[in-house]
């Protein structure tokens, strides 16, 4: 059973490390992702110091929405994104957090709203920087795979994919910029039935 409610999404964030050295690397996946819908929709990240990271407005289906990628480290993700919802009044059902994945493979990404952060920095974080440790929020849980060995997670997100794997992430996350659509457009049964029922191609 996928836990899912029904509040309207204001503020969508791609979590990443911030600088060159990171920004192809399967940590920064979620970053990715907040890129493309950005420019899907021909709308420009600026950077904004107060929110501690770049920053854009987008209106989808009459709605106004919040975009972010935090500049912190991704084990300081909660300030960016706790300045930013506090500013604008945005509770934490009313966040979108897109991330990457190590439980599924390229190609898979998955909806899901509350949930463990245990083994996600970023997500911790967010959830100790926002109203309650029992603060809960929407995920776009975008796979990058596992390497096999807990002891090598840390240098495997820190890596960048291998050529096939990144191509199976970019088509999930064009797949997921549609279900945004969707959500915003339909409702987020749409959203969510579309982005599950997805396969790449072998």
């Amino acid at each position: 059973m996928i836990n899912i409610k029904t509040t309207q999404i204001k503020l969508i964030v791609g979590l990443a490390n911030p600088g060159i050295k990171y920004s192809q690397t399967r940590h920064n996946v979620g970053a990715w992702f907040l890129q493309r819908l950005a420019d899907q929709y021909h709308i420009s990240l600026q950077k904004e110091h107060k929110f501690h990271g770049y920053t854009a407005r987008m209106n989808l289906a009459n709605c106004e929405i919040r975009l972010l990628i935090p500049t912190t480290f991704m084990n300081l993700s909660g300030k960016a994104v706790a300045a930013m919802a506090n500013f604008y009044s945005i509770t934490p059902e009313e966040i979108l957090v897109a991330h990457d994945e190590l439980d599924f493979l390229p190609g898979i990404a998955r909806f899901k709203f509350g949930g463990s952060n245990i083994r996600h920095n970023g997500l911790k974080d967010i959830q100790s920087k926002l109203t309650s440790n029992i603060a809960d929020f929407y995920r776009l849980r975008i796979g990058i795979g596992h390497p096999g060995d807990r002891n090598k997670v840390l240098r495997f997100v820190l890596e960048k994919p291998l050529i096939n794997e990144k191509e199976r992430i970019n088509k999930v996350i064009s797949v997921a910029i549609y279900c945004i659509k969707l959500y915003f457009e339909e409702n987020i049964n749409r959203a969510i039935q579309c982005l599950h029922s997805f396969k790449v191609n072998e």
